[in-house]
């Protein structure tokens, strides 16, 4: 969350504060990209998402500067929210949904959970609602981009979060709701005969 919200928000404050000057406000939300990077591989976290997510806020730079406009910067923040929701409804088409590769390693059944026709479909329906958050944050960025409005773009940042919160909540709801009462849990996949996997 930090990750996501911060490199924008400084170089918003940045920009401003130094009377519109891009230059400064594209070397501090990358100098903030690299630092949140450091700090990451630090913890131990999987390089390849730590490079993915240092690789956006550098673009984004790129963007902005590349262009001389400041709300540039939040151009493939929008496409990365559709890609991100194209993806979500791609692998649910392909029955590989992406909660599911996401929550099973998490909560120690791999991929198991495919073998079990309830948590794939509960996987799936989960899903739609980080399709629905995904687009939500893309297209409620395009009017503010539009109208050049760049406190609006860096305070809307800690509402998208608050809309994750409530996504993962509800992902939850969803997936309790579509597993049959006998099921024994996302922790415990069971076979089509319901032998545990």
């Amino acid at each position: 969350a930090i990750e996501g919200m911060l490199p924008p928000v400084i170089f918003v404050v940045v920009y401003i504060a130094f009377s519109d000057n891009l230059t400064y406000a594209v070397i501090a939300a990358v100098a903030t990209g690299v630092v949140l990077a450091i700090l990451r591989l630090v913890r131990g976290e999987r390089p390849v998402r730590v490079v993915g997510a240092l690789l956006v806020v550098a673009f984004a730079a790129f963007v902005a500067y590349y262009t001389g406009s400041a709300v540039a910067y939040f151009w493939p923040l929008v496409l990365a929210n559709f890609a991100s929701a194209l993806a979500f409804a791609f692998s649910i088409l392909i029955r590989w949904p992406l909660l599911g590769v996401i929550v099973g390693p998490i909560v120690g059944t791999g991929m198991r959970w495919r073998q079990d026709p309830d948590l794939l479909r509960a996987y799936a329906r989960a899903s739609w609602l980080w399709v629905l958050l995904n687009i939500i944050r893309g297209v409620v960025q395009i009017p503010l981009i539009q109208g050049e409005d760049l406190w609006a773009l860096a305070a809307i940042r800690p509402v998208f979060y608050v809309l994750v919160i409530v996504t993962v909540l509800l992902s939850w709801v969803i997936i309790k709701r579509a597993l049959p009462a006998d099921h024994p849990g996302i922790r415990n996949p069971r076979s089509v005969d319901g032998t545990p996997l």
